[in-house]
């Protein structure tokens, strides 16, 4: 079990016993989503902004134009930090106290650099086009090279991480199990519906199969 190693900056203090440093589990919870939160410093300000991103390996890929305040921030810092979580439950206990939400959350830690090559910057853009849905990329036309120029593409090499996660029941005080209140877990998860066609599509263009084998996993 490869693990990342532990220091100020990434060990949890709180909730030590959801805490893990493996490897494997943290990519398997970013490889289920497609949106992280960006923390930055803006005019001496603290930002935090959603962005969709891709993962390769070690590497976070996140994009936006040229002008994007955030990712040049980010490049002038020359680090940063990524968090992406997953709201899995609620958790409804007897007293308002011990409510609480199940969960999977993993905050990164790493150094940045800016994609200058075409060819990486658009095998960067595949990446982040497959984090949110496979196969995708192939069905869409030719990126034009002006549209390229436009894009500023970011990559984060994760040095450092850990996750937390909550995925168990209602945790009251002892004595407060003989109330005559209600508690439980409500579940929760992020589904898909029915692909909607774009009004303005020609006449026979078939929603794509893999489109349709996107939604079916997820409905």
């Amino acid at each position: 079990m490869k693990e990342y190693s532990k220091s100020k900056l990434n060990r949890i203090k709180r909730g030590q016993n959801r805490g893990t440093y493996d490897v494997e589990k943290i990519n398997g919870i970013l490889d289920a989503g497609f949106i992280c939160f960006a923390g930055y410093i803006y005019d001496g300000k603290a930002i935090s902004i959603p962005m969709a991103y891709g993962r390769n390996g070690d590497k976070i890929y996140l994009h936006g134009s040229q002008a994007n305040r955030m990712l040049n921030a980010l490049l002038e810092a020359k680090e940063a930090s990524l968090t992406v979580m997953h709201l899995d439950g609620l958790v409804l206990a007897r007293s308002g106290l011990h409510h609480s939400v199940n969960y999977r959350s993993v905050t990164l830690f790493g150094s940045l650099k800016k994609v200058e090559n075409d060819a990486d910057k658009e095998a960067a853009l595949v990446c982040v086009m497959d984090q949110m849905i496979s196969n995708h990329w192939d069905s869409l036309r030719p990126m034009h090279q002006q549209e390229l120029d436009r894009t500023l593409v970011v990559e984060m090499t994760i040095e450092t991480a850990s996750a937390k996660i909550r995925d168990v029941g209602v945790n009251d005080e002892p004595e407060d199990y003989e109330l005559d209140v209600w508690a439980g877990v409500v579940p929760l998860k992020m589904v898909a519906e029915k692909p909607i066609s774009d009004e303005q599509l020609k006449e026979n263009i078939a929603i794509p199969d893999h489109v349709l084998e996107y939604y079916e996993q997820h409905k």
